[in-house]
């Protein structure tokens, strides 16, 4: 089956053509359709019987006042009005696309990002309405496990991954820190050394995550014990209810406990080494160049990504 591209083709209706259709219609005369279009009448005439010749049938009536749209010509101005839309519309979409204020994008943002990612989404998107946005959260494995299958355009996290060639943008500073419930042993005190913690329960993420690897950097040498093993600690808020709960004291991002300590209801003990800064950034693949849509988000969060990180204690 022909499609309308080969039917036009073959018939050699060009947009010159459609638009005079339109014009005429619009103007209300063929002579003021020409004024309108800069053209000669006699060009434009010669425009009208080529359209004619082309779909086999008069879309005009001759009359003492000129040229009138016939029926034929008022079933063809319904198809003309939709093919002149649709023209608009594509090129309003390629200009999206080409400032990226449209198409699609897919974010993969660590679970401990969740708590600026969303307001920082969100800033995004009202400033790029017709984008098509998917948002991922993960531990640091499966957002990264997401941005090597190519399933995520970029990925908001920490540290970038050594197996997989990336190119970043700095959002800002993400510090780390030790919290203890605020009874414990150890709160209140300053300038503590890092022996202090030997033989401490400890809770902690599980195998994958960002904040793991963190505490295997700083606290892997020492004499310190999983608090009650067996328990699964998939995510930053159960690690916080659990110190809470007075079951252990944790490594964890400063980011995600603004409301506990500002309420009371942990701590941030005082360590020397603490806090470790570490920084959040947009990855993306090095062999994958950026879309305008993942271009465009990229420049925002390096703009006004530290805007919207929590207050560092």
């Amino acid at each position: 089956m022909n499609s309308a591209f080969d039917l036009a083709r073959e018939r050699a209706i060009t947009f010159a053509q459609l638009q005079t259709l339109l014009a005429i219609a619009e103007a209300g005369s063929l002579v003021a359709a020409a004024q309108g279009l800069n053209m000669t009448p006699a060009a434009l005439t010669a425009r009208v019987k080529g359209l004619e010749d082309a779909v086999g049938i008069a879309l005009f009536a001759r009359t003492p006042l000129g040229l009138k749209l016939n029926a034929a010509g008022e079933a063809a101005l319904v198809h003309v009005a939709a093919v002149e839309r649709s023209v608009r519309e594509m090129l309003e979409a390629m200009e999206d696309l080409r400032l990226g204020r449209g198409g699609r994008l897919s974010v993969a943002v660590v679970s401990t990002a969740k708590y600026f990612a969303p307001r920082l989404i969100a800033a995004f998107v009202a400033e790029h309405p017709r984008l098509e946005l998917r948002f991922l959260v993960g531990n640091r494995d499966a957002t990264l496990g997401l941005l090597r299958a190519k399933e995520a355009d970029v990925a908001l996290a920490g540290r970038p991954p050594a197996d997989l060639a990336v190119e970043k943008a700095l959002i800002g500073p993400h510090p780390y820190v030790i919290i203890a419930p605020p009874g414990h042993r150890l709160a209140g005190r300053a300038a503590l050394k890092r022996q202090a913690l030997d033989g401490e329960a400890f809770l902690f993420r599980e195998a994958g995550s960002g904040t793991r690897s963190l505490f295997d950097y700083f606290l892997g040498d020492m004499g310190v014990r999983q608090a009650q093993p067996g328990i699964e600690l998939g995510s930053n808020e159960t690690i916080k209810q659990a110190v809470m709960a007075g079951l252990g004291i944790a490594l964890i991002s400063a980011h995600t406990i603004a409301a506990e300590i500002a309420d009371g209801r942990l701590v941030v003990l005082d360590i020397e080494g603490l806090p470790i800064v570490r920084q959040w950034f947009v990855l993306h693949r090095a062999d994958r160049p950026l879309s305008p849509a993942a271009l465009a988000f990229q420049d925002f969060a390096r703009r006004r990504g530290a805007e919207f990180l929590p207050k560092a204690l």
